[in-house]
């Protein structure tokens, strides 16, 4: 390895680097904690699920519903859940978990490093074999790679481990904390078609500007592969979101009845957030052949607005 890192196992043998510790959260998960030089994050073992993220002398990035189950087994509402290998309900199989198995089963911390410039990496995996005693199958190796900083980085790699091809669904489901929904301008995705899941999966040409969020809101934008920002007046702050390797974005609030609905979220919660997610769904789907890698990656930095 290079000079500028050092690669430490989880044992009591060899202790993480400075500013990183395990520890238990909120119903007894275990959870990465991640302080960086110009940054923090906190980072769940089950789902590898990335719950805060705050570059120093900010506000949080990320928001986390106050009503979030911390239960072994179930999603966390918020953060950055990993949605894979399918995206919304299986097809064909509308037993299986929403959003896939990735964000419900636990993951391995497989190493944690300081850069040379005080940034932090953690790198989680999710096994073939892990998902297969999960009672899943075991076509596809994960891991996520997250860098904290002034900004985070996230890179996601599937790697496929059987011996025919496999087409999977994945998506970074980022949920931001913004001032009011509102008020926030969504820049990005000028001139692309989505498809309204609001409106029974309807094609939608796009808006010629930069649009605002006035209702429930589901759109899936295949096609999207260039940086979306959020921008946010009333908190005088731009989200930026940079990604690689994804041709889809998707943007979601659930405005008030849905709120309502949803017994893991705030009623009145949905106008301090807004998710642009970062995915390769639907018509943008993966396919790996065997012994292939395909690694998807999303960088969030706050700019001054």
């Amino acid at each position: 390895m290079p000079g500028s890192r050092q690669w430490h196992r989880l044992s009591v043998m060899q202790p993480l680097p400075d500013g990183t510790r395990l520890e238990k959260g909120p119903g007894g998960l275990d959870r990465l904690v991640l302080e960086a030089a110009e940054g923090e994050a906190l980072l769940y073992l089950q789902g590898a699920h990335v719950a805060h993220f705050q570059p120093r002398g900010e506000r949080p990035v990320l928001w986390m519903s106050a009503s979030s189950r911390f239960e072994a087994g179930k999603a966390l509402r918020g953060g950055v859940p990993i949605c894979f290998p399918w995206f919304g309900p299986k097809a064909g199989a509308p037993e299986a978990p929403l959003h896939g198995f990735a964000r419900i089963l636990p993951w391995a911390v497989k190493g944690v490093a300081r850069e040379a410039d005080g940034r932090l990496r953690a790198t989680l995996e999710l096994t073939a074999e892990a998902a297969a005693r999960g009672g899943f199958p075991r076509e596809l190796a994960l891991s996520l790679a997250v860098t904290v900083g002034r900004s985070l980085r996230m890179e996601l790699t599937a790697r496929n481990v059987d011996s025919a091809p496999v087409t999977f669904e994945e998506a970074l489901h980022s949920y931001f904390a913004v001032s009011d929904v509102r008020r926030v301008r969504i820049h990005g995705l000028e001139g692309i078609g989505y498809v309204d899941k609001t409106a029974g999966m309807a094609r939608r040409p796009g808006e010629s500007a930069p649009f605002s969020i006035a209702a429930e809101t589901d759109r899936v934008y295949e096609g999207a592969k260039g940086t979306v920002t959020i921008e946010d007046p009333g908190w005088g702050r731009r989200i930026v979101v940079t990604k690689s390797e994804s041709a889809t974005t998707v943007v979601w609030n659930p405005w008030v009845a849905k709120a309502k609905a949803m017994p893991d979220f705030g009623d009145e919660e949905w106008e301090g957030m807004v998710c642009v997610e970062t995915a390769n769904a639907m018509g943008d789907a993966v396919t790996l052949g065997p012994g292939a890698s395909h690694v998807l990656t999303a960088t969030l930095e706050v700019r001054a607005g």
